[in-house]
């Protein structure tokens, strides 16, 4: 059987993520999922891929509010409404698009650009702005947020089993930064998923996820290492691309529970 055993959010996208019993199906991904960005000064976005003390700033959701802290510097916590008040906007550029975002504040730039020692901003996705999926694989003009490139991401628990039978020292899911993790099934079964149902939401599966940098990112500490893409180069790489879960569209909304079983509608 197969089961979904995690459910995870990133709510600011490359912080910390948070890990849920439940979460709600949106029509651009799970509800709070990668709604918030930083940029630098000419308003692109930054990543873990070359600001690994992205890592270090954790973050809560509490009520109506988003909260941002940090592992191991000793500073007050930054309280961002989830609802913002601000109308401010600005272009921002990820990967080839541009998007309007609204400009969360003062505060939480100063707040952010302190935590990270650089110059930065925050800001916020509102309902307004659609940003949408690559039409190569989008079926219904699909949106997203602030992800790279899709609403979600999966991985099997098997899969990272795999891998961690070739390293040294195994590694947690989080360096892969999943949405959701199942258990059950063989070692990159997802692989060969075209449509499932998860719940009460139904998934069509569209791309296997290429792998970047941020996975050699020790998400504690923000330390680098050579690992887990030196072993997945082994025998994960297509295309000088390294592959490692799969990104899913969806189909409708719904809720998501933990627990929920997974069913195959359709193989590859």
């Amino acid at each position: 059987m197969l089961i979904l055993s995690e459910i995870n959010i990133y709510p600011v996208k490359s912080l910390g993520g948070i890990s849920l019993q439940n979460s709600e199906v949106t029509d651009r991904g799970l509800k709070y999922d990668r709604r918030w960005l930083i940029i630098n000064e000419e308003e692109k976005f930054i990543t873990q891929r070359t600001h690994p003390q992205l890592a270090l700033i954790k973050t809560k959701i509490s009520g109506n509010k988003l909260i941002l802290g940090h592992k191991t510097k000793e500073v007050s916590p930054l309280v961002i409404p989830i609802h913002h008040e601000s109308v401010e906007t600005v272009l921002v550029t990820i990967w080839h698009d541009l998007v309007e975002a609204r400009i969360v504040g003062k505060y939480a730039d100063e707040w952010l650009s302190e935590a990270l020692d650089i110059k930065c901003r925050l800001v916020y996705m509102h309902d307004e702005t659609l940003r949408f999926v690559d039409r190569t694989y989008a079926a219904e003009n699909e949106i997203v947020g602030f992800a790279d490139a899709y609403p979600f991401m999966m991985i099997g628990q098997s899969s990272l089993d795999d891998l961690n039978n070739r390293l040294k020292e195994k590694l947690p899911m989080n360096r892969f930064r999943p949405n959701f993790v199942f258990t059950g099934g063989e070692a990159f079964e997802e692989d060969k998923w075209k449509k499932i149902r998860v719940g009460e939401v139904t998934f069509s599966v569209v791309k296997p996820c290429s792998r970047c940098v941020t996975t050699t990112v020790n998400q504690d500490t923000a330390e680098k290492n050579e690992e887990p893409l030196k072993t997945l180069s082994t025998y994960r790489s297509v295309d000088n691309k390294i592959y490692f879960g799969q990104n899913l569209l969806h189909e409708g909304t719904g809720i998501l529970k933990v627990g929920d079983e997974i069913e195959i509608l359709e193989w590859k």
